[in-house]
Formats: C-alpha cells, sequence, structure tokens
C-alpha cells in the first residue's frame, strides 16, 4: 500500500471485519458537539436575529464533512475530537460504507446551506427546513446512535450493508427487553397528559420573571422583613 492510499482512504481495517470500519463511539461524540453548535446557532437566528454563528458553523461543518467523506475520517477535526472524549471507551465498530453515504447526505446539506446563508446571505423556509433536516440528524446520531443517512443507504443497497449501529439495518425479531407492552404505553400516556395538566395550571404562574434570591434575602433582612415565599397558585 503506498502512502498516498494510507492517507486518502476510508475507513479502518480491523481483524475480524471484511469491510472498513468506524468507530460508532468517536461518531456520536462528533454528531453531539456538531448539534449543541448548531442548536446554538439556530437559537440566535429565533431569539435574537444573529446569523453570525450559523454561517461560521455551516463553514466548519462542511470542510469537517467533506474531510471525512474525501480525504479520510481519521483526519476529521471533530472526529480527531470526539476520539480523545471516548479514548477510554471500548470502541464500537461499523461498516464504513453506510457512513460515508450518510455523510454525504451531510454534504449537500451543508452545500444548500452555504449557497443560501452564506453566499447568498438569505434566509427562508428552504435554509430553515435544511437546518432542521440537519439537527434531527444530528440529534438521532448522536442521542440514540440512530444513524438515518444509514437506514437510507440500506433501502437502497439491502444486500451490501453490514454493522450498522446496534445492528439497525438488519430486519430481526425483537427480545424480551425490546418489547414494549401495554402497561408501559399507559404510563407514557399518562405522563404526557401531566405534562399537558402541568402547562394548562401553571403556564401564567411560571412566566413571571424570577428575582434575585440573595438581593431579595440582603432585602428583606435590612428591613427586617422576612417572610416565606408566596405559593403558586
Amino acid at each position: 500500500m503506498t502512502h498516498k492510499s494510507k492517507i486518502i482512504q476510508f475507513g479502518e481495517t480491523v481483524e475480524g471485519y471484511n469491510i472498513p470500519v468506524l468507530n460508532e463511539r468517536e461518531v456520536r461524540a462528533a454528531a453531539g458537539i456538531s448539534f449543541v453548535f448548531m442548536l446554538i446557532a439556530l437559537l440566535l437566528i429565533i431569539m435574537k436575529g444573529n446569523f453570525l454563528l450559523i454561517k461560521y458553523t455551516i463553514i466548519l461543518f462542511l470542510t469537517d464533512m467533506l474531510i471525512r467523506v474525501y480525504i479520510n475520517p481519521k483526519y476529521s477535526p471533530m472526529l480527531i475530537l470526539g476520539r480523545l472524549i471516548v479514548s477510554r471507551q471500548n470502541p464500537e465498530y461499523v461498516g464504513a460504507p453506510q457512513k460515508r453515504f450518510a455523510w454525504k447526505i451531510g454534504v449537500a446539506f451543508a452545500s444548500f446551506m452555504l449557497v443560501l446563508m452564506v453566499i447568498l446571505n438569505s434566509y427562508s423556509v428552504l435554509s430553515g427546513l435544511t437546518c432542521l433536516f440537519c439537527l434531527a440528524f444530528l440529534f438521532f446520531e448522536s442521542a440514540f446512535g440512530i444513524c438515518l443517512g444509514c437506514l437510507v443507504y440500506a433501502f437502497f443497497y439491502k444486500d451490501k450493508v453490514q454493522y450498522c449501529p446496534g445492528e439497525i439495518c438488519d430486519v430481526k425479531n425483537k427480545q424480551e427487553i425490546q418489547r414494549t407492552s401495554a402497561i408501559q404505553l399507559l404510563i407514557l400516556s399518562l405522563f404526557v397528559v401531566l405534562v399537558v395538566t402541568l402547562v394548562m395550571i401553571f403556564n401564567e404562574e411560571f412566566k413571571r420573571k424570577p428575582t434575585n434570591l440573595w438581593q431579595r434575602f440582603s432585602t428583606q433582612v435590612s428591613t427586617g422583613s422576612l417572610t416565606t415565599p408566596t405559593p403558586l397558585g
């Protein structure tokens, strides 16, 4: 193998696996970091109309994705950071081909956002939806270990897909611990009802702006008027 082929490649050779693989723990860590930055950037747009962070995020995200897909995931800055974070955990190997397909979707999303939001310096429903799609892909990867792009790959290349995270690409019977009972679904439904009830009862009360605890306490001490907090309702 030449020096060039060692630099430009996708996935790593691990004994016991017949295709190149990646460490899913690193991938999830990198997805989580990207998700946080993109979410903060989106919140800044929604709350303050500030598009500065999202433009930097798009450029850096696209750069990282291009390195992953067309050079080598080993040299992706975000995956290097992910490797440092999870270096004490045992690796979880997943197939590299479906990850490359998923990351090509990421390149397409990021390129589209680069044109709309950075080059054209515009915003629209299209850029908003694309951003939400990116957030969804990153969130599912980091929070649940579900690679949505890998599922798309499995749909088109069912006979080729191997070693998906959690074997999600394989059709199989669920084990007992994976099944959801009627009682569990009832509990989940009741929890949703509880959330709705809390919002209906306490929403106006919870909208009240909090006061500084120490300032309130010092004021009450100085005036000699220590009182108990006013109950909700």
